[in-house]
């Protein structure tokens, strides 16, 4: 009788273990799943994780940095951020109905910083109007410190590029960066900070000072030059 018992007992423990073993593995599975937080649209919250763009247009543009989403990427634009390494960085390359990138200081779309290149951190936050992505070159694990601000939706970028904000305040201020690659009269960052930091909005840049037009020297000129 002792015998019939452990023998079922350990056929009772054999059929469990299995079924132990699948909800360990659904557990840690579900660990493993990154959780995508949603967009807090209200600039008064979190503030560590607003960037403030202020153009050379008169604007002030809110972004919110999605650390869920890209936590490498949000980390890089708020060390350089801090630095100042954006301030006074042209728009070098604005597609009308597609986007607006920045983040090089040569203006050529060549440049970076001096950081290392980060690991792509591809997500699956679609690519919408007013979405912040990282810009990058061939390799997907080349992306430094350019960044692009998106017009319209563009889905084929999603999981290609890495989408690591949103612009949650003043759309229009991005609407109306110049267009051009480059443009002829670029829009600037005067000033990247974080909402945490409590930057003043800089001073507007001075406007250029008109071109002097020389008068132009005629052969008469030339001639009562030499009489005298």
């Amino acid at each position: 009788m002792l015998k019939s018992s452990l023998a079922l007992a350990a056929a009772a423990l054999t059929a469990l273990a299995p079924t132990a073993a699948t909800a360990q593995d659904a557990e840690a599975q579900t660990a493993a799943q990154p959780v995508y937080q949603p967009i807090n649209y209200n600039l008064q919250e979190d503030p560590e994780n607003i960037l403030l763009l202020d153009l050379s247009n008169g604007e002030r543009v809110g972004i919110r940095l999605m650390p869920s989403w890209a936590p490498n990427h949000v980390e890089r634009i708020k060390t350089l951020s801090r630095q100042g390494f954006y301030d006074g960085v042209i728009f070098h390359r604005v597609i009308d109905g597609f986007m607006a990138q920045t983040g090089d200081p040569t203006g050529t779309g060549q440049g970076g910083s001096e950081l290392p290149d980060l690991e792509e951190e591809f997500n699956p936050m679609p690519h919408v109007r007013g979405t912040v992505a990282m810009a990058r070159a061939a390799s997907e694990d080349s992306a430094n410190s350019q960044f692009f601000m998106v017009f319209y939706p563009r889905f084929s970028l999603d999981r290609k590029y890495t989408n690591f904000g949103r612009v949650i305040s003043n759309m229009d201020a991005v609407d109306a960066i110049n267009r051009g690659e480059p443009p002829a009269n670029p829009t600037r960052i005067l000033q990247a900070s974080l909402a945490s930091d409590s930057k003043p909005v800089p001073a507007p840049m001075p406007a250029a000072a008109p071109a002097v037009m020389e008068e132009e020297v005629t052969l008469d000129d030339l001639n009562a030059s030499s009489e005298n």
